[in-house]
C-alpha cells in the first residue's frame, strides 16, 4: 500500500488523491492537442534615440513613431490594432577612466504594437518597420483568431478522452463505469514560437512542432499553433 501511494503521490494532484471515494473507484488522466494555423501575427517594436537634450531625444523618437502608424494602412491594419506605450526619456551616465560619472545625453524610447492579420506581408511590413528608423524588432507572435474557441475544444476533448480511458480500463477489469465523483480543474495552454528549427517538440503537455525543410533568407515560416488540456477525473465503478 505504501508503494501505491507513493506512486499515485508522483502521477496526480494532491488534490485529486485527497478527494477519491472510499469505494471502488478509477483515477484517469484525458488530455487534447488541437493544432491550428496561425491567421494574425503580433510584431513589437521598440525605438530609442539618444541625444543631447531629453527634448531631442522624444522629439526623434515621435518622429520614427509617427511614420510608422502613418504607414499601417498599407498593410492592412486599422487603430485597434495598434498599441503604443508612453514615451519614456532618462539621463544616460557614462563613467571615465578615474571613475568619475559624467552626464553622457539623454535617451527616449517607447514601444509599439501592431497586430498584422495578413500574415503574407510579414515580411514587407517588418521591412518597412526598419527602413523608417525604428530600433528594434522585440518580438514576434503567432496567433489565431479563434484561440478561445480553440481552447474550449480541447478542454472537451480532453474530457472525451478521460471517459474513454475510463470505460476501457474499467472494461478490461471486468467493470462499468460509474457517475463522476470529482474533476480535478483542467489545465489548459497553447505554445507557439517564431523562427525555424529542425524539430520543435512538444514539452509535457504543450509544443508546437514544423518540420525540418530548407528555405531562402528571408522567409519567415508560419508555425502551427498547439492547443493543449489536461483534465483528472475520480469515477466510481460498478462491478456486478
Amino acid at each position: 500500500m505504501k508503494f501505491l501511494a507513493t506512486i499515485l503521490l508522483a502521477i496526480y494532484p494532491l488534490s485529486l488523491i485527497a478527494s477519491v471515494p472510499n469505494d471502488r473507484h478509477i483515477v484517469v488522466e484525458g488530455q487534447s492537442k488541437i493544432t491550428a494555423a496561425p491567421d494574425m501575427v503580433i510584431v513589437t517594436f521598440e525605438t530609442e534615440s539618444q541625444n543631447i537634450t531629453s527634448l531631442n531625444a522624444k522629439q526623434s523618437v515621435d518622429k520614427r513613431i509617427n511614420n510608422l502608424l502613418a504607414g499601417l494602412e498599407r498593410f492592412s491594419v486599422d487603430d485597434q490594432n495598434v498599441t503604443a506605450s508612453s514615451i519614456t526619456t532618462y539621463a544616460n551616465y557614462i563613467y571615465t577612466d578615474d571613475d568619475k560619472k559624467v552626464l553622457d545625453g539623454y535617451i527616449a524610447s517607447r514601444t509599439v504594437k501592431v497586430t498584422l492579420k495578413e500574415i503574407s506581408m510579414l515580411n514587407d511590413f517588418m521591412n518597412f518597420a526598419l527602413e523608417i528608423g525604428v530600433s528594434e524588432i522585440k518580438n514576434i507572435e503567432f496567433q489565431s483568431s479563434r484561440q478561445e474557441a480553440l481552447r474550449q475544444e480541447a478542454v472537451a476533448n480532453a474530457v472525451e478522452d478521460a471517459k474513454h480511458q475510463g470505460r476501457t480500463m474499467a472494461s478490461a477489469f471486468g467493470a462499468k463505469l460509474g457517475n463522476v465523483y470529482s474533476i480535478n480543474s483542467a489545465t489548459q495552454n497553447h505554445y507557439d514560437r517564431y523562427g525555424f528549427n529542425d524539430a520543435i517538440e512538444t514539452i509535457q503537455v504543450t509544443g508546437s512542432r514544423i518540420e525540418a525543410e530548407e528555405f531562402e533568407p528571408g522567409r519567415y515560416l508560419q508555425e502551427n499553433i498547439v492547443f493543449s488540456a489536461t483534465v483528472h477525473v475520480v469515477f466510481d465503478l460498478k462491478v456486478d
